[in-house]
Order: C-alpha cells, then structure tokens, then sequence
C-alpha cells in the first residue's frame, strides 16, 4: 500500500466543496452566533464558559489518546496557567502539560506558526513524559507507524515519513500553514478547509515520538481562531472523541491519496457538531448561574460539593443521576445523614426524585 506522502503529488491536496457548500457557511453564521451569546453573559459567566470549553478540550484530547486526567487537575492547570482565581495544586502531570497547552493556544492564535512553537508545545504537553524525546523532531531510524492488534497480530493503519525526512517535510508544512492564513501569500479563505488540511497535513507527517494527535488538533484550532481573528469557542476533541472510530476511519482512508474530499466532509460535519455542543454548553453556564443565584443560599456545604460535582458533568448530566450510595462516597457521611440531606434537596425542588425505594435517584432541577 502507498501512502499520502509516497505519491507524485504531495502535499497537493485535491478537493470539492460541493457538497459542503452550505455548511462552509453555516460554521461562520454559528461562530458568530455563539461568540454573540457569550459576550451577552457576564464576565465571570464568560470565563467559566470559556474555562468549561477548554477543559472539554483538553480532557477529550487526552481521552482520544486513552488517556483519562482528572477534570478538577485539568481545571486546576487551566486556572492557574491563566491567572484565574486561587492558585491550585495539580497532582497530575499529564493535566498540568495538556492545561498549559490548552492556554498558550488560545492566548498565541494570532502568531505565525514555527518549529521553535511547536517544540515548545511538545515539551509543554509531554515534560513528564519518560523515555521520549520531547521539544524535537523525531530521529529514530525505526518506522513510525499506527499499529493495532495484540503482538503478532499487528495490523499497520499508517506509516509515516521516515525520520530523515521531517526537517524538510515540516519545513513546507510550517510555509504552507503561515502562507494559507487568510491575509498569507497563499490564502484559505474558507476557515474549514484550511483546518481540515492542516489537521491532515500535520498527522500525516507524524514528527513527534508521541503527542502529535493532540498537536495536531491543537493545530486545527489554531487555524480556526486565525481565521476568526479570535480564540475559538468549542472543543473540536471533544466532537471527534463521541464517535473515535470514525475518526480513525476517516484519517486512514484520506492518508493514502491526495484526493481528500471525504476527510473534508468528515472534518466540516465533525466542526459544525463541536458548534453544536458548545452553543449547549454556553447556555447551560447560564442556567447553571441562574441555579446558583437561587439555591446557593439553601445548600449546606455537603450539598453544595454534591450538586457542584453533578454539574462539573456540564450539559449532558451526572450519569445514572444522584442516589444515596453516590452521595456517601462523594461526601463521607454516614447513610441517614446522606438520606437526610437527599430529601432536603427535594423538599426545597433543588432535585427531582425518581424512582422510589432503594432505587430512587435524583436529577438536578433547573427550573425557576
């Protein structure tokens, strides 16, 4: 099998947009739409929709790589990198590089892409990291492949460029992202496609021993925000981690030609449906500060870190709802205490029961 990389025509990617056409719109007509709901919260409500987004990123971003980080590290990093609020420990070290990441993109979106920024990304992402060989490209002489199935049985999705190519490789990779920016030489002027392609481009290339799904996707958002002239608003990983086989499914089949019409298609339907999501996530940070103004008074400070934790689980809910034996282990106390205290949120409508019995379990209630 050839790959991208190993045809005449590489880099030139071929595409159509026809089918697209009105989606290509769409995205610029959301992006407006969410940015506009934004600026209408407060600002302490902006940030923690803004801070909601990058956690998304930064957690799912790692969940495609399988790897789980707490979401509070995450949170804590994210914070504590932007100067917001009480500085935090972050136990993690992989939550502490993903956060930091997460705030030199969206704080350095404007500036022009070079190897010294992306190494510093890769030491950024990976400073824990043993055994690899961060803030450079990789030199191994061994292939850098994609491989799954148990050892004997491995079956070969991608193999990239070898080692000895990358300087230049990644040289025409870092002209062409700087030259296709909307005011570049060469100019994308449709935001979806060149994100698309830089996503691609770069995973095709594979220039980092680890981290380059994570770069990459970095880069994707990097190019929207350029385009936008402003950080984006959605977490494009947290899209992507909903149907991961597709994902895969998708990058392999647009890495072995040059003819990539269908990743466009994938990457534009994946955009539009990170939009999607964030427009929910923005408006549940309004009801979820509206909730606040109501109960925050009414709530003792077990019920509080309960009803603070159901929502950390932002707009598609505490999996399984509340029940009293999710309640003990969250807070510590005894079982007639946590019943005690479950009842009282019900008597107060700050949850809905279900059920009833030893199988009842509660739904935050946000309604007025």
């Amino acid at each position: 099998m050839m790959y991208n990389w190993q045809h005449e025509d590489w880099p030139n990617f071929k595409y159509t947009t026809t089918e697209i056409e009105k989606k290509l719109f769409e995205f610029s007509q959301r992006a407006g739409r969410v940015n506009g709901i934004l600026e209408g919260l407060s600002d302490t409500m902006q940030m923690e929709a803004i801070l909601s987004l990058m956690v998304a990123e930064a957690v799912k971003t790692s969940e495609i790589e399988g790897e789980y980080l707490s979401r509070e590290d995450v949170m804590s990093s994210i914070r504590n990198n932007m100067g917001y609020g009480t500085p935090k420990a972050v136990k993690d070290p992989m939550a502490r590089g993903v956060g930091d990441l997460m705030v030199r993109v969206r704080q350095n979106f404007g500036e022009p892409l070079t190897d010294l920024a992306l190494f510093e990304w890769h030491r950024t992402l990976l400073s824990s990291a043993k055994r690899i060989n961060t803030g450079q490209w990789r030199k191994h002489s061994e292939p850098m492949q994609i491989v799954s199935g148990s050892w004997g049985r491995e079956k070969i999705h991608f193999e990239a460029p070898p080692s000895h190519l990358l300087p230049n490789e990644m040289q025409a990779f870092i002209k062409w992202f700087n030259e296709s920016h909307p005011e570049g030489a060469n100019p994308i002027k449709k935001p979806l496609i060149r994100s698309a392609i830089a996503h691609l481009y770069f995973e095709s290339i594979h220039p980092f021993e680890d981290g380059n799904g994570r770069i990459g996707r970095a880069l994707s958002e990097k190019a929207l925000s350029q385009d936008l002239n402003r950080p984006i608003l959605l977490s494009l990983s947290k899209a992507i981690e909903h149907d991961k086989q597709a994902y895969y499914k998708a990058l392999k089949k647009a890495q072995q030609s040059n003819e990539i019409t269908d990743w466009i298609i994938y990457f534009v339907n994946t955009v539009l449906e990170a939009q999607s999501q964030a427009e929910e996530l923005v408006a549940f940070t309004l009801r979820k500060a509206r909730f606040f103004d109501r109960n925050r008074n009414s709530l003792n400070e077990r019920q509080l870190k309960v009803v603070n934790r159901m929502l950390d689980e932002e707009p598609e809910g505490f999996e399984g709802g509340m029940t009293a034996k999710k309640y003990i282990a969250l807070t510590k106390t005894s079982k007639a205490t946590a019943t005690r205290d479950l009842q009282d949120l019900a008597a107060k409508k700050v949850f809905i029961p279900i059920g009833e019995g030893r199988s009842t379990r509660y739904e935050i209630n946000f309604e007025d």
